[in-house]
């Protein structure tokens, strides 16, 4: 074991996360870092994590901003966005060697000084004030004089979201996909380490029944609507839709006129397990930035129809790969997922159980801990810094 940088006995790590209201794929990340640096502090600007879901954090209280007590934070802490970078920088890492952020948001925005290491992972740079600014606008319905008010402030966080990308000093990015989107608005190259998938608690089954499954959070962008949509044509296919959200009310409509679609809500973990299990195949259409869901439909040996862009084009294998695990359509279109539908049907013979799990392999977190623990090994190196994994 390497001694600490300092001779204490105890190591000067922090892992910064954005918020923590809800369990989804990026705090399956900093579960994963936390066990990586079992020493480390952590921070985070809001923490109202309900209390059954807080078994991971492995007893640690975490240290919150002052928008933990801001009226109403647990149900609408998307409207403090604005002051978020501003609580950012008010936290003081001075005592910390190496800082590791895990951000989808803004604490990639904390302030180090030139010893300290800052090692950013980056979920994907806030869509919302980026890309996908005008399809936030139109969901939200903000027009007029609000809709300005958003455009002005959204134009301040990219003001902003620049100048604090600079202070990180290597970027991790979940997929090629983001690594891209990295590149081409912070201008800086990043490493890809896909995040984890908790690989043994899904056993592979060649067992399937006759229906398609979606298991997603129902927001805009996932477009479950189209998918339902598509299904409400096609009769004599039977789709399971697992998850909840503001567009739960907008799917339950779609499938309300439609008696093959099933919406089930939020469903515990063995609830999901078993359906991954049981489906035919599993439906994405969404441009996901990685997408872990069609990685654990492939963990349980069942293949994915997906749209064949971002996170999805590298974690699944199309027709044309030696070992298919995917059909895929180009369009985000329902007539495009239909006929991916029919496609599946004649080739589905093709897709193996043993290939979409061999595939799904490659997301273990062990295979995740050690790409991390190398990479930030090599920052502090360079740093002339060393600090002990594990203990």
């Amino acid at each position: 074991m390497t001694a600490p940088i300092d001779g204490s006995a105890r190591p000067r790590v922090a892992i910064v996360h954005d918020w923590l209201t809800v369990t989804g794929g990026a705090e399956r990340v900093l579960e994963q870092l936390l066990r990586l640096y079992p020493q480390a502090d952590l921070y985070t600007l809001i923490d109202v994590l309900p209390e059954g879901e807080r078994a991971w954090l492995g007893g640690r209280q975490p240290i919150t901003s002052f928008l933990q007590r801001a009226p109403f934070i647990a149900t609408r802490h998307r409207a403090y966005l604005p002051l978020m970078p501003f609580a950012v920088e008010q936290w003081d890492f001075s005592g910390y060697d190496l800082v590791i952020s895990s951000c989808h948001a803004v604490v990639k925005g904390l302030l180090t000084g030139p010893d300290q290491v800052h090692v950013g992972y980056v979920h994907s740079p806030m869509r919302y004030a980026w890309d996908l600014q005008a399809a936030y606008l139109r969901q939200q319905g903000l027009s007029g004089p609000k809709g300005w008010l958003a455009r002005w402030l959204l134009h301040r966080i990219r003001l902003w979201d620049q100048v604090a990308s600079q202070r990180v000093d290597v970027f991790i990015a979940n997929s090629e996909f983001v690594a891209r989107r990295i590149e081409k608005i912070y201008r800086r190259p990043a490493v890809v380490v896909p995040p984890p998938v908790d690989i043994d608690a899904l056993r592979p089954s060649k067992h399937s029944e006759a229906f398609f499954l979606v298991v997603s959070r129902l927001v805009p962008y996932k477009r479950i609507d189209l998918i339902a949509e598509a299904f409400a044509g096609m009769p004599d296919r039977d789709l399971v839709i697992i998850g909840d959200g503001p567009e739960r009310r907008r799917v339950e409509a779609i499938a309300r006129g439609a008696a093959n679609i099933r919406v089930l809500g939020h469903q515990p973990d063995a609830v999901v397990r078993d359906h991954l299990a049981r489906c035919r195949a599993f439906v994405i259409a969404a441009i996901e930035d990685f997408g872990i869901g069609p990685v654990e439909a492939q963990a349980c040996g069942k293949p994915v129809i997906a749209l064949g862009r971002g996170g999805a084009a590298e974690t699944l294998a199309g027709l044309e790969d030696p070992a298919p695990t995917a059909v895929f359509f180009e369009t985000q279109d329902v007539a495009a997922l239909q006929a991916a539908v029919r496609r599946f049907d004649t080739a589905a013979d093709r897709i193996r159980p043993e290939d979409c799990r061999t595939r799904a392999e490659r997301y273990a977190p062990e295979l995740f801990r050690q790409r991390i623990a190398a990479i930030v090994e090599a920052a502090l190196a360079r740093h002339g810094k060393l600090i002990p994994i594990g203990h």
